[in-house]
């Protein structure tokens, strides 16, 4: 007998239903069950094996989970990946979006006596002077180049900008350098560099067969003091942005800590250490390291520069006023070819537009892209039909105000504990008073209608000087990380520390 068939038959054993459980049971199994008149099977362990089997059955059909919580945040993080893609690719409108802009060449010459000619002429010179949009992949570029400029080594920042392999014709070796615009580029964000000009790619220059490349340099330009050709080498470079990225007053107390005999001059070794011990504390400094695979190793001055501070046989003094001297000469031919890379119109009389102007002024302060162009955008709107111009000597005068930020923040400050709104005429006040310097009223007008958000007429203190500071600095100051090796240094030191305390404790 089976062995879930067990019992007798009783008298309450109903026949039907338990032929109607037999007929099931064949279905399910296919087995073939022995009845009898004289028992009745009692088949509630089939029954229950029948349902074990039943949902085991069952088991093997796919069943639909239910989403974890992590795929719904996958899901959702990857549709706002897609809406920014398309944000991007979408492309920005270039009346809001100011940097991301190129200038537009020169516009070639048409001869012709007509009107008709004069006329097709003057409309190709509008169509040129246009500012190119630039596209998706010109503005991922600049992005990347910007990051580049922000947290890699002096070494890579130099290599990936610098255009020209110069050949040493003493030596027959080539030398990396670069030209001044290059030096201005590197230190710039929002400029592309030139197409096949990128990382180690460089175009070659033999000075006894090629000509010279066109510096657009003034005769007197400083950076003819740093060699013959007005280029620059690895080691200028890093002398040049430790000149700019340090006041002034960083100077003055360097000289006065190497002046032995108190004379207020040095020599070409004590200068040295200056030099050195200077660099240490920017943060270009901090992060160079002298690579000979790459040839980019700081040798310290130029044998031109060291001439032209300390004389031909070395012997002279360099005072701090002469090198303060040099660093506004620097800071002034910086400023110069700056200001004539948005020029259209080259001349003693040329100008750069407000919104340009704004640019430049933004270039460092660290905004957001809304911000930035909600700034913008008021620029546009309020000298579109009253564009005047900034001038060169406009634009150098209010370099002359930044750099006096610090003392400005001071003042300022007075004026704000003191409950005085700070207005047009508080500001050209502060300016004269502090900086000795006059600023126009087209250029106050102008700084006003980028930072007064309201349209009150006051001046909006914190931003204003803190975007200033920026500028002044031209970002140099800032860590040249992400913080993220800081961050493991110290919890490596903290674990060493812990562990010590704990293994003597």
């Amino acid at each position: 007998m089976s062995p879930w068939l067990v019992g007798s038959f009783p008298s309450n054993c109903n026949p039907m239903e338990l032929h109607t459980k037999k007929n099931m049971m064949l279905r399910a199994l296919g087995k073939k069950l022995p009845i009898s008149g004289q028992y009745c099977y009692t088949l509630e362990p089939f029954e229950k094996k029948l349902e074990v089997d039943t949902k085991a059955q069952y088991s093997e059909f796919p069943v639909k989970e239910k989403a974890s919580k992590v795929t719904i945040a996958y899901l959702i993080t990857l549709g706002v990946l897609v809406v920014v893609l398309f944000n991007i690719m979408s492309g920005v409108d270039d009346d809001d979006d100011p940097s991301f802009t190129v200038k537009a060449e020169a516009p070639a010459e048409v001869t012709g006596d007509n009107s008709e000619t004069e006329s097709s002429e003057e409309d190709e010179d509008d169509k040129k002077k246009k500012k190119k949009k630039v596209g998706f992949r010109d503005r991922k570029i600049i992005e990347y180049e910007n990051r580049i400029r922000a947290y890699s080594t002096p070494d890579k920042i130099f290599r990936y900008f610098a255009t020209l392999k110069v050949l040493n014709t003493i030596t027959s070796e080539y030398e990396i350098c670069m030209t001044p615009a290059d030096f201005v580029r590197s230190i710039t964000p929002g400029i592309k560099q030139p197409d096949g000009l990128g990382l180690d790619q460089f175009r070659k220059f033999d000075p006894k067969h090629d000509e010279y490349p066109e510096l657009e340099l003034g005769e007197d330009s400083i950076f003819y003091k740093l060699g013959q050709s007005g280029l620059i080498s690895f080691s200028d470079y890093i002398l040049l942005l430790t000149v700019l990225s340090t006041p002034q007053r960083n100077f003055e107390i360097a000289f006065q800590m190497f002046d032995l005999n108190g004379d207020g001059n040095v020599d070409a070794e004590e200068f040295e250490k200056v030099q050195q011990i200077v660099m240490n504390q920017t943060s270009m400094g901090m992060r160079h390291r002298d690579r000979s695979t790459t040839g980019n190793v700081n040798k310290g001055v130029s044998s031109a520069l060291s001439t032209y501070f300390f004389g031909a046989d070395g012997s002279k003094k360099l005072t701090v006023e002469n090198f303060l001297d040099f660093q506004l000469q620097l800071q002034t031919e910086i400023l110069r070819i700056e200001f004539e890379r948005y020029v259209n119109e080259p001349g003693p009389n040329a100008t750069i537009s407000e919104k340009e102007f704004g640019t430049i002024l933004l270039a460092y302060a660290g905004l957001t892209e809304a911000k930035r162009v909600k700034m913008m955008k008021r620029v546009k709107k309020t000298f579109k039909n009253n564009s005047q111009g900034i001038t060169l000597e406009e634009y150098i005068d209010f370099w002359k105000f930044l750099k006096c930020i610090n003392d400005v923040d001071t003042a300022l400050s007075f004026y704000h504990i003191a409950g005085v709104s700070i207005d047009k005429e508080t500001l050209r006040h502060v300016a004269k008073t502090v900086a000795n310097v006059h600023l126009s009223d087209h250029l106050m007008d102008l700084v006003f209608t980028i930072f007064d958000e309201n349209n009150d007429g006051q001046l909006s203190n914190k931003e204003f000087v803190h975007v200033m500071k920026q500028r002044v600095m031209r970002g140099l100051e800032k860590p040249k990380d992400t913080g993220f090796v800081k961050l493991m240094n110290a919890a490596m030191k903290c674990a060493m520390n812990q562990t010590v305390s704990q293994f003597f404790d």
